[in-house]
């Protein structure tokens, strides 16, 4: 039985990579900064990615990491700290330890602003326009360059979600009217899904991984139409009649650049290749959007109701 290390185990993909690892039998070791992940939990390490001294020890008899701890947001400082130092002193550490891979939880963000039409890493340029995506990068090249494996998502939904949904909710409130039938088509993935392609990732025979840095994706893309309907829906926001141009989108969050930001990846198509992880680790597609959303529906109602 391998045991797995899976730092940011308290945090929203990370809780649902501890109960797919769980149910795989696996030994776990659950890192964790400052949210609580179980009361008195044995498993438990604290360790800071953001200090390295506390990271010493925290593989030993580990087989495998699931890197899915990351600092999202905030000063490029802090961005710099967790994300690439942090994550070299734990690669470090692992190496050390002697840990047989390392599976990092990235995001396609690292490709920056554009339009993506079903390609696969290789046929893409990393591109971050964000310090966040910047040093998730870095962080890539470090577990690359020892051997690791990254998956790269785009749009995650599911129970703890606190940026797709809230930031879907919010430009629909802030907008008075769909943009030009939300027509784009999107790469989703539910965090359950996530988890467990996280983990089978982990678990792999390392023959069976033809490559090292994957699109983690359901192999049907969404429209955002789907996407926003689902969220007005559990938001309680009224399906807004009127219809606007793009133009008058962006006029309407003129100095909102956050809202402007999820208004460009509503309106254009961001849609990424996920076979290769699929079939080298023989994972069918799992539940459409439709059967995902509904079941994580009775969460977003509750979580969506301030906004």
């Amino acid at each position: 039985m391998s045991t797995i290390l899976i730092t940011g185990a308290s945090g929203f993909v990370g809780r649902h990579v501890v109960r797919e690892a769980g149910r795989q039998r696996s030994g776990l070791r659950l890192m964790a900064h400052s949210r609580p992940v179980g009361d008195a939990d044995p498993r438990v390490v604290r360790a800071d990615l953001a200090d390295p001294a506390t990271l010493r020890g925290v593989c030993d008899g580990v087989d495998v990491v699931v890197h899915c701890a990351a600092r999202v947001g905030g000063t490029a400082e802090a961005n710099e700290v967790v994300n690439a130092r942090g994550t070299a002193a734990l690669v470090a550490e692992a190496r050390r330890a002697g840990v047989s891979r390392v599976v990092q939880l990235s995001t396609a963000s690292v490709y920056g602003r554009g339009t993506f039409h079903g390609s696969r890493p290789e046929q893409l340029v990393r591109n971050p326009g964000s310090v966040t995506s910047r040093t998730r990068a870095a962080a890539e090249d470090t577990v690359l360059a020892a051997g690791g494996v990254v998956l790269r998502p785009h749009l995650v939904y599911g129970e703890g979600d606190t940026w797709v949904g809230p930031g879907v909710a919010r430009l629909l409130s802030a907008l008075p009217g769909r943009v030009e039938g939300w027509p784009a088509r999107l790469s989703v993935i539910s965090v359950t899904e996530l988890a467990r392609l996280l983990v089978a990732t982990a678990l792999a025979p390392e023959s069976d991984l033809t490559a090292r840095v994957y699109h983690a994706a359901h192999p049907e893309p969404v429209t955002a139409r789907a996407l926003l309907s689902a969220v007005a829906e559990c938001a309680g926001l009224p399906w807004p009649e009127r219809e606007l141009s793009l133009q008058e989108a962006r006029e309407a969050l003129a100095g909102q650049d956050r809202l402007l930001s999820a208004l460009d990846m509503m309106t254009t198509d961001h849609f990424f290749d996920g076979a290769p992880l699929r079939s080298d680790l023989r994972c069918g597609p799992g539940g459409d959007f439709g059967a995902g959303f509904r079941a994580a529906a009775p969460w977003y109602r509750a979580a969506l109701a301030a906004i």
